[in-house]
């Protein structure tokens, strides 16, 4: 173990594991021809009367090879054997508990990241039982007086950081099972399938019995009494897919709570890009809640929830200090203020004639979606404020869509004024043939863009024609 140590504080990572490995094995070799608890190195240096005990004999044994078993899983980590990693840091946790070996505050943010893997793997259970472990035993580290029994504020301080950071992995674990629902229940057109939920369900009452009882043996934290305390937290949350807004606005709830626990310590002051995340993921909760939300008026109004809590934010972001972010904050409000845009054309096509207001709605969000586009798309200007001739990697997909989006925003707004028509049509039509001379000029652009490059092209060729016949109309005397 000591040479296994040692060697991956050098960065030698390959002997380390070595070593490390040899250690499992010896342990291996003697518990299955031995397994009487062996001496303790430091008997050697002991009265006879003040040897050890047996059971002290085999505590200590056993916590060395847990030790041989957490570096292990960090050398794994390294070398980026994630499975391999991951099995053995949830053995290193198990035991851990089973021989009382453990700091509460550790043991819970080791658990709260293991659970980040299973959510990688999209294993619910064994994430949410990670987490509710990583509660129950978090919840030890104030019950327990340290050393000195007078905390320091910095003591304090590091607890409620860790306490946020364990919150901060339920928000993605409730996002990520919301997320993963959506994908399941999805139509081509990205609404909900009426048709997939009902069969969904019908298998779900099937499977879900089995399924429980099979996987639960296998993921198990803890002696009893923890187990107790752990089920009862992991009762709180499902684990399996929500198929309907009442499941889902449950799972919200649960993550909507840790959003607020979260921020109580990520606040701006100080923690800046952590707590725009924060706000980034209550956001993304309220945008796959409006997914299972039939009514479109109640939709929209989750989606301006989203734009309240993150203009604020972009006006008061430096997008010199936070390029990055600030783009990411303009894509989201665009993205969102299209949404509702779509949401009320829906709603005005179920009236018998679109009145003022509606009218006046639908511009209105139009208009502020290209807003943002815009301001997005020009953040990639360069310092002459002259645009890409080619767009980045990492850019490419979003600057396309922006344009897309911003050539169908055209299309959208209303106006009696067939002059002004005239006019959105050409800049809409500029914008989707932007799209398609982009895509011919740069081949490998069309993988990232294929579905918005075949309207583009359907527009392009339907948009001239369209525009003689208005013109024709507006000059009938000429």
């Amino acid at each position: 173990n000591n040479l296994g140590i040692l060697w991956s504080q050098r960065d030698e990572i390959k002997t380390a594991q070595t070593y490390l490995e040899s250690a499992e094995a010896l342990y291996n070799q003697y518990m299955k021809e031995d397994g009487s608890p062996p001496l303790d190195p430091s008997e050697h240096f002991m009265a006879e009367e003040e040897k050890l005990t047996d059971q002290e004999r085999s505590k200590r044994f056993e916590k060395a090879y847990t030790h041989t078993l957490y570096y292990l899983a960090q050398v794994y980590q390294h070398l980026e054997m994630i499975e391999k990693a991951a099995q053995y840091c949830h053995t290193t946790l198990k035991r851990q508990l089973e021989y009382c070996g453990y700091y509460p505050v550790e043991w819970a943010l080791n658990a709260a990241t293991l659970s980040q893997y299973y959510l990688s793997k999209q294993c619910f259970m064994e994430s949410r039982h990670c987490l509710a472990a990583a509660n129950v035993i978090f919840s030890q580290a104030g019950q327990m007086p340290s050393a000195e029994d007078n905390e320091t504020e910095q003591d304090q301080q590091d607890l409620r950081q860790r306490k946020a950071e364990i919150a901060r992995c339920w928000i993605k674990y409730c996002l990520n099972l919301l997320q993963s629902a959506r994908k399941l229940l999805e139509d081509n057109i990205g609404e909900l399938d009426p048709d997939r939920q009902s069969e969904l369900k019908a298998q779900r009452r099937k499977e879900e019995d089995e399924k429980e009882k099979g996987r639960k043996k296998a993921v198990l934290f803890g002696t009893s009494d923890i187990c107790d305390s752990v089920l009862a937290m992991e009762e709180k949350v499902s684990s399996v897919y929500p198929l309907d807004f009442q499941e889902a606005r449950e799972i919200f709830l649960v993550g909507q709570n840790y959003v607020q626990e979260a921020k109580e310590f990520f606040q701006v002051d100080g923690y800046v890009t952590d707590h725009i995340e924060i706000v980034q993921d209550h956001s993304a909760l309220f945008k796959v809640l409006a997914f299972f939300e039939e009514d479109y008026e109640r939709r929209c109004k989750m989606h301006k929830r989203r734009i309240d809590m993150l203009e604020p934010i972009y006006a008061d972001l430096n997008p010199q200090y936070y390029l990055l972010i600030s783009r990411q904050l303009q894509f989201e409000l665009a993205d969102t203020y299209y949404e509702m845009m779509d949401l009320k054309v829906a709603i005005g096509n179920r009236l018998e004639e679109l009145d003022s207001h509606t009218i006046k709605k639908i511009n209105s969000l139009a208009q502020l979606a290209i807003k943002y586009y815009e301001l997005f798309l020009d953040s990639l200007r360069n310092p002459d404020k002259v645009f890409p001739e080619e767009l980045e990697e990492d850019v490419l997909r979003p600057a396309m869509v922006a344009k897309f989006h911003i050539a169908r925003l055209y299309g959208k707004l209303i106006t009696s004024d067939s002059k002004k028509q005239l006019e959105n049509m050409q800049t809409s039509l500029e914008y989707y043939t932007f799209l398609v001379d982009y895509c011919e000029k740069y081949p490998d652009a069309v993988r990232a863009v294929e579905t918005e490059l075949e309207l583009s092209k359907e527009m392009v060729g339907l948009l001239p024609t369209r525009m003689e016949r208005l013109r024709a109309k507006l000059c009938p005397f000429i």
